[in-house]
């Protein structure tokens, strides 16, 4: 078959320069596929998960996060910045596919994109917003780089790809205009324009420059195509396929989908992780962006979510580069993860508060590694002293305080009213307590505060009395998960046998696993206590016989804001009863830890560090100009800053409250 050509492709190429076009391109898409398929191998060869369900939302996901670059607006002005780089890539990478499309196969009945009017002003308009754009993160990345950035020479190649590419295109079109001449160039602004600024280069020095620049062209975006899934950058790649296969609607659940209960047992290998997990590792864009809000490291302990990823990283690509059949054993010579590569003290520092997670523009998910290693850690008994005295108390008892399931509701008797037992009495809503609620003598009036407002409010409920046990949350990101599992299977026994038709409670931990981990919120309906209030404000079965006149700020909850979404109902309760409420700087989902989740709350603090997260957020919440107290709705959170008041010498200036405590204030 003779392949005819068209006379530009012609005047480009040449017969030679055509055959050098294939080839070039055959190595390119060689290097670049044979690495891809590499990657795939690895990733089959790990534990399953099913991440191809509710697609509709998932093809959603990639319009507002990969299309839309929503969360990279955090950071507004980088965030624009990379917007622009991202589009500009979008349009030179498709006119590119186009044209090379045409190149290799110059019998198709479609011009070059260049040769299209209204390609060529986006070309000029993109092509200088991108370098603005790209000069601007230069200088910030050299100059002013955020904390933990990670800075690499690799970064910089590939910033000089991306200008080498615009510029290519906005010379080539320059010389372009040149060599139409100027009735032609007139009729395109574009090439109005680049004709004046390149006007008086003879017309064969600008056709043969015009040739120069597509040859740079491509020869810069097919060695790219070959160079990137090799590099560090391989994220540009993986990043849309990591938002494609987002953690959809289970923000506040471990359940791996489709696995089989097969990561219970942890891991401390890579094939010993499901797919998804380690296809973080690819997607991670190493901004750092995690490690900014993260308060462990914050704090300085020794934990970097964006190091655990590059961690994992660097023992997948080890084990990919050492495997040579799809078979693996212990003696295949890689390094340890866990011990080596990743310290045991990292992965007991995460608080699971999630804003790593929240904060990740191509949603990697830091939390479940971690959790998935520490169940390895707890299999081998490599547990602290503390914790592991917590795990005995809860495997004994079924609370973390250790006390005897009879004493669980002995907070009922300083209330002068009978509290229904749920297993014997139907009731509207079942109050599922927690732990410290119930047993700690520091939660326990405050538990007794939020029993006489639901009584004044006529509110029709009950609880379990001795049936209720730990709900399992902490025990399970501890990475215990066959007592979390026990734990569940006792609750939900107990819960069998009781009748209610909505479950509340007041501690934000056990709403999230009740809500996202039982499985019950298709048959109930799962209230944290603060939903509750507000409810009964509006139906106007509380009403406010007294406005409090106080300046308070708000703490949001990390497992009531950001893994669950309620930021506004404790605040209208607050403005209902006539508090002014002073934000903190850090608000919503950008709160900051408290410090006691993800089990923290029973473990010893690494030496060396700074200053706990609950110290932090007290000085935050100090700074605040008349500000009297600090209110929360969840018991861990008095427990954690109490103690920094102490501890930071705070207790004159500010006082912590639930957010039953004002309520019950203003009804009296």
């Amino acid at each position: 078959m003779i392949i005819e050509m068209d006379p530009v492709t012609i005047n480009i190429f040449g017969v030679s320069g055509y055959i050098l076009l294939w080839i070039i391109t055959l190595i390119a898409f060689g290097l670049f596929g044979k690495r891809i398929i590499a990657f795939i191998k690895l990733l089959l060869r790990a534990h399953p998960e099913n991440r191809f369900d509710q697609l509709g939302k998932r093809i959603r996901y990639l319009i507002t996060f990969v299309l839309g670059q929503k969360r990279l607006l955090h950071e507004y002005v980088i965030g624009i910045a990379h917007f622009i780089i991202f589009w500009g890539f979008i349009l030179f990478a498709g006119t590119f596919g186009w044209n090379l499309l045409k190149g290799l196969f110059p019998f198709l009945p479609i011009p070059y994109a260049d040769e299209i009017g209204i390609i060529r002003i986006f070309f000029l308009v993109f092509s200088l917003l991108v370098l603005v754009s790209l000069v601007f993160a230069v200088i910030r990345r050299a100059f002013f780089p955020p904390p933990h950035l990670q800075q690499s020479l690799d970064a910089f190649i590939i910033i000089t790809l991306i200008s080498l590419v615009v510029l290519s295109t906005l010379f080539g079109i320059g010389f372009r205009a040149v060599t139409v001449g100027q009735m032609e160039a007139s009729l395109n602004p574009a090439d109005n324009l680049l004709y004046k600024i390149f006007l008086g280069i003879p017309i064969d020095s600008a056709q043969g420059w015009h040739h120069m620049m597509f040859w740079m062209h491509l020869l810069v975006v097919l060695g790219f195509l070959a160079y990137l899934p090799y590099s560090k950058h391989l994220h540009l790649l993986a990043s849309p396929f990591s938002v494609f296969f987002a953690n959809i609607d289970r923000a506040g659940s471990l359940d791996v989908p489709g696995s089989k209960n097969e990561t219970s047992a942890g891991a401390s290998r890579w094939d010993e992780f499901t797919w998804r997990q380690l296809f973080n590792t690819f997607a991670c864009a190493e901004c750092g962006r995690c490690d900014r809000v993260c308060p462990a490291l914050t704090s300085g302990y020794e934990l970097s979510p964006r190091m655990i990823v590059h961690h994992l990283k660097e023992h997948l690509m080890e084990a990919g580069l050492r495997s040579k059949d799809d078979k693996t054993s212990e003696g295949d010579g890689l390094s340890p993860l866990i011990g080596k590569t990743v310290s045991v003290a990292e992965l007991w520092a995460c608080t699971t508060c999630y804003a790593c997670m929240e904060r990740c523009p191509v949603f990697n998910e830091h939390i479940p590694l971690i959790v998935n290693m520490r169940r390895y850690l707890v299999a081998q008994g490599s547990v602290d002293t503390t914790l592991q005295d917590v795990l005995t108390k809860m495997s004994r008892y079924w609370n973390s305080l250790g006390q005897s399931d009879r004493v669980r509701a002995k907070w009922t008797q300083g209330l002068d009213f009978k509290i229904k037992d749920a297993r014997k009495e139907q009731v509207e809503y079942l109050w599922f307590v927690g732990d410290y609620a119930s047993y700690d003598p520091r939660i326990q009036n405050i538990t007794r505060t939020t029993a006489k407002v639901f009584q004044k409010a006529g509110l029709d409920f009950g609880i379990l009395f001795e049936g209720e046990r730990n709900s399992g949350n902490d025990v399970r990101r501890i990475g215990e998960e066959g007592l979390f599992e026990i734990l569940k299977e006792k609750n939900m026994q107990a819960l069998e046998k009781a009748q209610f038709k909505m479950i509340v409670t007041t501690d934000p931990h056990t709403y999230n696993t009740l809500k996202n981990e039982y499985g019950l919120n298709g048959t109930y309906q799962i209230k944290h206590y603060t939903e509750v209030l507000d409810k009964l404000i509006q139906q106007g079965k509380l009403r406010i016989s007294k406005r409090l006149n106080q300046t308070v700020t708000y703490h949001d909850s990390c497992y009531l804001g950001r893994y669950n979404g309620i930021y506004d109902a404790p605040r209208r309760v607050l403005k209902t009863v006539g508090t002014k409420l002073v934000e903190m700087p850090r608000n919503r989902s950008k709160s900051y830890c408290c410090g006691a989740g993800g089990g923290r709350i029973w473990m010893s603090d690494q030496p060396g560090i700074k200053e706990r997260p609950s110290e932090s957020r007290i000085r935050e919440a100090v700074s605040l100009r008349g500000v009297q107290a600090l209110v929360v709705s969840c018991p861990k959170d008095i427990v954690m800053f109490q103690d920094a008041l102490k501890t930071t010498g705070n207790e004159e200036k500010l006082s912590v409250k639930d957010i039953s405590d004002l309520l019950c204030e203003a009804i009296e």
